[in-house]
């Protein structure tokens, strides 16, 4: 049995200037926030949840590997390169090398800067010494993985309500997420249940996600898409992205453009495609360019309009969002059947 490594104490944060005239307030100048992965993963405590083998851990050590080698995360997101520490606790370091060794065959590459940690106690049982030794030992860290929460999170307060202690759970992260400047990921699950808001999916009470900064969720796509990521944070802005998984590299990947494009089935696909090629069009003309049952199509904008999925103008003409789309009927005197894949 090896023996524990001896734990520092936390360091006692040092005092923060937390009142302000609103004169005094707009002549401060605060550092910018640090991003692990920019528009995705900023300072503070993110938490990314999702259903058991939807591939979570695969998606967190790709940007752990990505970040430490400063390489583009997800596949094309620039980050600044920087020591990581995952804690994969769920996992033995027999598995963290065979599927480090599968991305790397794929054309990653090892890295100095990725600490890998398969132990880790409790919050209130040492856990938050062993984060802050760590972080004291690498200055320049650029992001700490918790997978999973539950096996850091540590036992219900007793006595205190579900919401508060989900709430205090998140909190003794975001305490040293905070101190360090330093962004925090914490990998969690959902519910078995449906919820009709994404961010109700999350397993446990509102309190847990009410103490993270940012909340990603990753879903199984019903589309074309191997999955869609729910964003949504104080410093990010809360959008879907598409994502695609190489089962063969062990990496996740996101798509280019709205999320919408690639999780539709093959008809909305096509007509999304179209308009967005030719600009708005009405039924009629759609089916003539894709050579498809004009019924069929006339059905098939009205429930993506009502989905949100295509704007309508009054006259009856289709448009895809964000394309200028004022109803204008380009003047095109025939639209022959179209091949769809941009030739």
């Amino acid at each position: 049995m090896t023996t524990p490594r001896p734990l520092a104490a936390v360091p006692t944060p040092p005092a923060r200037r937390t009142r302000w005239t609103d004169a005094e307030l707009m002549r401060e100048e605060f550092p910018p926030v640090k991003w692990a992965v920019p528009g995705l993963l900023a300072e503070g405590v993110n938490m990314l949840a999702g259903a058991p083998k939807l591939g979570k851990s695969w998606m967190s050590l790709g940007l752990a590997a990505a970040i430490a080698n400063g390489e583009p995360a997800l596949g094309s997101i620039e980050v600044e390169r920087g020591p990581v520490l995952y804690c994969a606790l769920e996992d033995t370091g027999r598995r963290l090398q065979r599927r480090r060794k599968q991305q790397i065959a794929a054309g990653g590459r090892p890295s100095n800067l990725l600490t890998l940690e398969t132990s880790c106690p409790t919050m209130s049982a040492g856990g938050e010494e062993v984060l802050a030794e760590w972080l004291e030992e690498n200055p320049t860290a650029r992001l700490v993985i918790i997978d999973t929460l539950q096996k850091m999170r540590g036992p219900v307060l007793p006595g205190a309500s579900a919401y508060a202690s989900d709430y205090a759970a998140g909190a003794r992260f975001k305490e040293i997420a905070d101190h360090y400047g330093v962004p925090f990921l914490l990998i969690h699950h959902v519910r078995k249940q449906d919820a009709d808001d994404w961010q109700n999916m999350v397993s446990g009470t509102a309190g847990l996600t009410g103490a993270m900064d940012a909340t990603l969720v990753l879903e199984r796509a019903r589309g074309q898409a191997d999955g869609v990521l729910h964003v949504t944070g104080r410093d990010v802005e809360e959008t879907d992205y598409a994502m695609t998984f190489d089962s063969h590299a062990g990496a996740w990947t996101k798509l280019d453009g709205p999320a919408s494009d690639h999780l539709v089935a093959d008809t909305r696909a096509d007509i999304l495609r179209l308009l967005r090629e030719h600009g708005p069009l009405k039924p009629a003309r759609i089916a003539e360019a894709l050579d498809t049952n004009p019924n069929t199509i006339r059905k098939t904008c009205a429930r993506m309009a009502d989905a949100g999925q295509l704007h309508k103008t009054p006259d009856g003409t289709y448009s895809a969002p964000g394309t200028g789309d004022n109803g204008d009927t380009p003047e095109v005197s025939h639209l022959s059947p179209l091949s769809l894949n941009g030739t």
